[in-house]
């Protein structure tokens, strides 16, 4: 699919079925995602995605879909990136916490980052705390968080602020991760609820 994706991108088919929605096969939203993901300007490339957003209905689609060019255009995203981890569909809200792992962990994090998973009351209000693929998401997050930011990270953890399943799960995920030393592996362990 992707080598296909590559293939067709520009072409006038490309454009008429990035508008027909919704599909009807999986492989079709995962060609939809690979479509919007080399879309190569940047307003084009949101518009697209917050049309097909709302007929993402698993979380591989969701997590296949990774525009390149929401690199080039950080401060623009980080809004969206609010808003759609705001969402109360379920992948709309993972997409939204995905893009925040991949964009803003590294040179461009900021430790206020790190309460957009906490604050956000649709993210475990109404029920979402049932939510396993939002839940996973967001430890998916915090142990990627801790690789990359611990000393920001960490008293997240110590404080226990997540939901007990949310907070356990991300600290299997750290202990998991080889790029987690094996003292700070030991520590998060004293740290499950």
């Amino acid at each position: 699919l992707r080598k296909f994706a590559k293939e067709i991108i520009k072409s006038p088919e490309s454009k008429t079925f990035l508008h027909t929605l919704p599909h009807s096969y999986y492989d079709e939203n995962m060609l939809h995602a690979l479509l919007i993901s080399g879309q190569k300007d940047y307003d084009q490339c949101i518009e697209l995605t917050e049309q097909f957003l709302p007929y993402v209905d698993n979380w591989a689609v969701c997590d296949i879909m990774s525009p390149k060019v929401f690199t080039k255009h950080k401060a623009e995203l980080m809004p969206k990136i609010k808003a759609w981890s705001q969402s109360p569909h379920t992948y709309t809200c993972r997409f939204g916490l995905e893009m925040l792992m991949s964009h803003f962990l590294d040179k461009d994090f900021l430790p206020d980052y790190l309460q957009i998973p906490v604050t956000y009351p649709p993210l475990f209000a109404n029920g979402r705390e049932q939510d396993y693929y939002v839940r996973m998401m967001v430890a998916w997050f915090f142990a990627t968080a801790l690789a990359k930011q611990w000393e920001s990270t960490i008293g997240i953890i110590e404080s226990k602020v997540l939901p007990p399943w949310t907070h356990n799960k991300t600290i299997q995920k750290a202990r998991e991760s080889f790029r987690i030393t094996p003292e700070q592996k030991e520590y998060l362990k004293t740290l499950k609820i």
